[in-house]
């Protein structure tokens, strides 16, 4: 295995050169020249993180160190490494591509993805760190029966993890698509490949580092967009907008609300989702428990806020150039030169084209390769944050009741790790025309309405009991299912239903789903009279101190 590990980098090389160059070109028309700039900027970027993962596996050898090594991260590594996990493909190449479609109201997404944080900051950030030990799930069962809120925690974080690979993988393949020009099938493929590399050689060790440095890659590289995009108009903010809306099918109300949610309970569902499902992603939760203290988890989220506002901003802008300087120069990037025909790879790759008009082949690698590590690195970590909610929520805590080891532990999480990355390429085959902000927006739909409302409950409400969080989470996560396949993005654009037969009219499930699991947990834990809700009620005290002291959580984590 440790003389597989050192060759498996170059192998990973080797597979996506040998793919990009064999592989033929479908519904591009004829192949085109290579174009070496941009494939060896990629191809460059994805070996050194590779390689990063290779030297970072002798870091991680226990159970702790692969799921959250051993509270080794500072608080601004982890607040880099939070922020390379949350600025997704949703994020960059999603919202750039919402607003280059429907203009102001894409900013919607970066608003309430952005004040999710204080949710996280104010109410769970410090209390995750001195309750938990690898997931979130730790936490949520602090005082209550194990196996069937581990059994609920596990299953909502792999339902979220899911949607959001979905998302990362449809980005992934029309962005491998345009560079190498192969079908969009085997981009997929090529991407779960390299993503289950990425785990199952280093872990959350890897992982971590790997998102760092991500995140810098990305500040970069959509800095330089940025400002190559204000350069063109002479730093000047409402030229850029005022010759976006000249251009633009929507002229004038390019710069109204309305265009992307049309009536006032779609933005309270969908901002819902967007706040609270941020306190619900298991693997931004997991991210706490790599510090060494709640301090550093309050670091953590203080140096991530900045960093994600700083990045929401510049999006809103790239968005902007991209219409400025696509539909201005059409036919590069547009199928058939015309408008009309549709922007090459989906409105997703607004942001990669951007880059192509703005700087050239050169630029274009590079935004690629930021854009394509982004992608690898966000999967890793949900892959990880699926697979340990498997191997220790589930079989360790569950089916062994503690008595696995560390060994079997991570044979299972490997295990897990392959089978989530099969069936997020085939689920993000069959997803390939949404846009990723909308499918990574059903992801937070489910957390807000699953996991949030039993981690909140749980931690903050001295009468919440197993019968009353386990039977309202699963209430709420599978109203969130439900109501997600009945709604127009699901019902209509996957299963192909008319326009407007959608039995639920708003896009995010939130507004009813959310409520719902809050109201079950509360009610049931009122009429809960059990021997064992007694007992439950009567640890919150001892959970409460601890959570807000952090007296014996440094134990707890050296075990």
């Amino acid at each position: 295995m440790k003389a597989l590990g050192r060759w498996l980098p170059g192998l990973a090389l080797l597979l996506l050169a040998g793919m990009a160059w064999a592989m033929p070109s479908i519904g591009l028309g004829p192949r085109k020249p290579t174009n070496w700039p941009a494939i060896v900027t990629f191809l460059a970027c994805v070996g050194a993180t590779l390689w990063m993962t290779r030297l970072a596996t002798a870091r991680s050898r226990s159970s702790a160190d692969f799921y959250a090594p051993g509270g080794g991260i500072s608080g601004f590594q982890n607040g880099l490494a939070i922020a390379g996990d949350y600025m997704s493909a949703a994020s960059f190449l999603g919202i750039s591509g919402l607003v280059f479609v429907s203009g102001f109201d894409g900013l919607i997404f970066s608003v309430g993805w952005l004040v999710g944080w204080p949710v996280i900051t104010f109410l769970m950030a410090e209390r995750l760190r001195n309750l938990g030990k690898f997931t979130f799930a730790d936490v949520a069962a602090y005082r209550f029966a194990q196996k069937p809120v581990r059994s609920l925690a596990a299953i909502g974080s792999l339902v979220v993890v899911l949607f959001y690979l979905i998302a990362q993988m449809v980005g992934a393949g029309q962005l491998v698509k345009i560079l190498f020009g192969l079908e969009y099938a085997s981009a997929v493929i090529m991407v779960g490949i390299v993503m289950m590399l990425y785990v199952l050689l280093g872990g959350m060790t890897s992982t971590t580092w790997v998102m760092i440095n991500k995140a810098v890659l990305l500040l970069a590289g959509t800095t330089l967009l940025a400002v190559a995009v204000l350069w063109r108009v002479g730093f000047d903010p409402d030229a850029l907008f005022a010759r976006a809306s000249e251009l633009h099918r929507l002229k004038d109300a390019l710069m109204a609300p309305g265009g992307l949610i049309k009536d006032p309970l779609s933005a309270i569902s969908v901002g819902l989702a967007l706040m609270f499902g941020t306190a619900g992603l298991p693997h931004i939760l997991m991210r706490f428990f790599t510090v060494a203290n709640a301090r550093e988890a309050r670091k953590s989220v203080a140096w991530a806020t900045l960093w994600i506002g700083y990045f929401y901003v510049l999006t809103f802008i790239i968005g902007f150039g991209a219409i400025v300087a696509l539909i201005g120069n059409p036919a590069p990037y547009f199928n058939g030169g015309r408008v009309a025909g549709g922007l090459l790879g989906g409105a997703n790759m607004a942001a990669v084209h951007l880059a192509s008009a703005l700087g050239g082949d050169l630029f274009l690698g590079f935004v690629a390769a930021v854009a394509f590590t982004t992608i690898l690195a966000v999967v890793a970590g949900l892959t990880l944050s699926g697979a340990s909610a498997v191997s220790h929520d589930l079989y360790a805590t569950v089916l062994r009741r503690g008595k696995a080891t560390s060994e079997e532990e991570r044979r299972v999480s490997k295990l897990t790790t392959f089978a989530l990355g099969v069936i997020a390429v085939l689920l993000g085959i069959v997803f390939e025309r949404q846009n990723v902000a909308f499918m990574v927006m059903l992801a937070f739909s489910v957390a807000c309405s699953a996991n949030f409302p039993v981690l909140f409950m749980a931690v903050l409400w001295r009468g919440c009991t197993t019968r009353g969080a386990t039977l309202g989470g699963y209430l709420g996560l599978f109203s969130a299912l439900l109501l997600t396949v009945l709604s127009p993005v699901v019902w209509e654009s996957v299963l192909a239903h008319p326009r407007g037969s959608a039995p639920f009219p708003y896009a995010s499930p939130a507004i009813v789903s959310m409520p719902l699991a809050f109201l079950a947990i509360w009610l049931v834990s009122r009429f809960d009279r059990s021997p064992r809700a007694a007992q439950e009620r009567a640890l919150f005290q001892d959970q409460l101190i601890r959570s807000e002291t952090g007296i014996g959580a440094a134990s707890a984590h050296s075990r």
